[in-house]
């Protein structure tokens, strides 16, 4: 999910302050150990030429989280600095953090629903429309995330949060209910996703999560990119995998954590130069190279995670074989061949698959991690070609096996 926020009428003065002060650590610290942070383009390019050495490092790269401190004079980060004085959310909620504390039974353990990088989300309950807890079981579920206090580096994505989920509306979109700052607590209430995130039903549930499920999951986190891409001012997502969708009841996705979404080019400017920061294995390899971001940058990021609902693979997985240990690398030379294909199917799934869905997600995957962010496919268009594997009905269950699942086997 996303990192704490925080927002209100009287209170932006004090983020702004936050901002300016000394609360974030050095960019480069995450990138300075491990073979996460060197092998992948941990030091920024100027060029767009493409650098096949650069790309191979980059896909042999761990998968941990970029944080590569790429120039130190661009414009604010993520498009929030002291301008946010003058933005005012719509509609949040303040709350208290003994309202908070309420909400949630104190913050017990069992109450809570995950870990994310800057502290821990727990499950509350609120009156409805009022910032007043409720009894456990009635009102209105929420998620309350809370900063870590010594999570210097998370308040800046914490306010990026506030800034854009406090303006940006949307069905796919997880919705900001409202935000507590009290001392130095940092706490956000989202409302609640009652079945957690894609991640964990692709890869931790015992049973596979069915097909039709996955394709409507794709349109919805679609539909949210398409959205924020599509707007008066364009923003882009950055960080876009599975753990960061959502799901409700119904499994519709949503698209959650916005503390690296930064504000995209506008008029005749191309991209949008900054720090190198996301996740190996999602991050499109030009913008790890270069730190030039544009809206194919997540464009690519959709497509690892279609290739992940594809598969039932991992992007990065080092558990896995040498040659299979990042997905797109492995996966790549199978998305355009009918023969191979079938090889990639999520074993789990069995024959219950969509024999037309598969083959067009296959396409799709492959212009999505195109090398050349320019040959991209534009969300809207990816939106225009899921819509229609809603409702396809030609199960392989019920035709004729393909042989290519019969031939040589690659190794799970």
């Amino acid at each position: 999910m996303a990192p704490r926020k925080r927002g209100g009428c009287g209170c932006w003065a004090a983020v702004a302050r936050g901002l300016r002060g000394a609360c974030f650590r050095p960019a480069a610290a995450e990138a300075a150990d491990g073979d996460g942070g060197g092998g992948g383009g941990g030091v920024a390019k100027a060029s767009h030429v493409h650098d096949a050495a650069g790309e191979t490092r980059y896909l042999n790269a761990s998968n941990r989280e970029l944080d590569v401190n790429f120039q130190t004079n661009h414009d604010g980060e993520n498009g929030v600095d002291a301008s946010i004085e003058k933005k005012t959310p719509h509609k949040l909620l303040q709350f208290t953090f003994q309202e908070l504390k309420s909400a949630t039974i104190n913050f017990r353990p069992d109450s809570i629903l995950g870990e994310g990088g800057f502290g821990y989300v727990f499950k509350g309950w609120i009156e409805p429309n009022s910032t007043a807890p409720a009894k456990p079981g009635t009102g209105v579920t929420v998620a309350v995330k809370s900063l870590k206090q010594d999570a210097l580096q998370g308040h800046r994505e914490w306010v990026a949060e506030i800034d854009f989920l406090g303006q940006l509306h949307h069905k796919h979109l997880v919705k900001l209910i409202g935000y507590c700052i009290e001392d130095d607590q940092r706490l956000l209430v989202y409302e609640f996703m009652a079945r957690g995130s894609l991640e964990n039903h692709l890869f931790r549930r015992a049973l596979p999560l069915p097909w039709p499920n996955r394709m409507k999951i794709a349109l919805g986190a679609a539909k949210g990119l398409a959205f924020l891409h599509g707007g008066p001012k364009p923003v882009i997502y950055r960080d876009f995998k599975t753990s960061n969708i959502l799901l409700d009841a119904e499994y519709n996705a949503k698209l959650s954590d916005f503390g690296l979404a930064k504000a995209g080019p506008q008029g005749d400017k191309t991209h949008v130069s900054t720090r190198v920061v996301g996740t190996y294995g999602y991050a499109a390899p030009e913008y790890v190279m270069t730190g030039h971001l544009t809206s194919k940058s997540d464009v690519y990021s959709f497509g690892v995670v279609l290739l992940e609902m594809l598969t039932g693979r991992r992007s990065m997985d080092k558990k896995r074989p040498t040659g299979e240990q990042n997905l797109v690398a492995w996966a790549r030379p199978y998305l355009n061949d009918r023969r191979r294909l079938y090889q990639l199917i999520d074993p789990r799934l069995g024959l219950n698959y969509s024999v037309k869905g598969v083959q067009k997600v296959a396409q799709i995957c492959h212009y999505c991690l195109s090398r050349d962010g320019k040959s991209r496919p534009s969300m809207d268009e990816i939106v225009k070609q899921l819509t229609p594997l809603q409702d396809l009905n030609d199960m392989a269950s019920a035709s004729p096996r393909p042989r290519s699942t019969q031939r040589g086997k690659v190794h799970r």
